[in-house]
């Protein structure tokens, strides 16, 4: 039993490595190669440590089921001693991130919950194990912990999809802002919008706004300059408008 959950931790490890190594590099400034910046690696980091953490949940069941019908008879005051040991040190780690706003780092305190959540069911199973010798609470602490993180994890790991398929994470919300853009004076008409995020924080929008009569210079820019504030307070901070007049065939403009 050791040997597997130090195998499990080894990879806990090598996950959340990988993780801290991605944020790092998802804070570098954008080049030739990624215009865009690194952001989704800190995405990548993500759906990596979600995996990692479906495997952990898998491996923890594996082990808790054969133990409802034969509990194994653990040493209680060891059990108590790494309980108390794990919850301050995991404890210690999840109060240093719970401040990240990115998804992987959401992810990443999930997995230290994980860990946080299994020593205190350990504080928890050890107490009730030293005074009522009740063993089964062990592999019954296993499955309540698996279940609450496997939740938290589906919903993490298909955010993360859906950002790396550049989904449109709220199209009611989207709707509301094209009619505030449509009814912006000068403005006739809107087509081709996109709105997608490059890692959950840094969000992208482009649209083609076709203008009412021959507006001059001046007007483009007001209108520009309306349509991006509009934009902005939705936190939509990377914008690309296309102006086209009436006149003007698009080949976009059905979609």
């Amino acid at each position: 039993a050791i040997f597997s959950d130090a195998l499990h931790d080894l990879g806990d490890s090598l996950s959340l490595a990988l993780s801290w190594i991605f944020e790092k590099l998802s804070k570098k400034k954008r080049s030739r190669s990624f215009t865009y910046g690194f952001g989704r690696f800190s995405i990548l980091g993500a759906l990596i440590n979600g995996l990692v953490l479906l495997g952990g949940s898998a491996f923890v069941l594996y082990r808790a089921i054969p133990a409802l019908w034969h509990p194994n008879e653990p040493n209680a005051k060891g059990m108590l001693a790494m309980a108390v040991l794990g919850i301050l040190v995991n404890g210690a780690a999840v109060f240093r991130l719970k401040k990240g706003d990115s998804l992987n780092e959401r992810v990443v305190l999930f997995h230290l919950l994980e860990d946080l959540f299994g020593w205190v069911a350990v504080l928890i199973g050890s107490v009730i194990i030293y005074f009522w010798d009740l063993t089964i609470i062990d592999p019954i602490l296993s499955f309540l912990i698996a279940g609450v993180i496997l939740f938290n994890v589906f919903k993490n790991i298909k955010e993360a999809l859906m950002i790396f398929l550049q989904a449109e994470l709220n199209p009611q919300k989207q709707q509301g802002l094209l009619d505030k853009i449509q009814q912006i004076e000068g403005v006739d008409s809107l087509h081709d919008p996109h709105f997608w995020t490059l890692d959950g924080r840094q969000n992208i929008a482009s649209l083609h706004l076709v203008l009412q009569g021959n507006p001059n210079l001046e007007s483009c820019i007001e209108i520009k300059e309306q349509c991006r504030s509009l934009l902005q307070n939705k936190g939509y901070n990377h914008s690309t408008l296309e102006l086209e007049t009436m006149d003007e065939a698009c080949e976009y403009e059905n979609c």
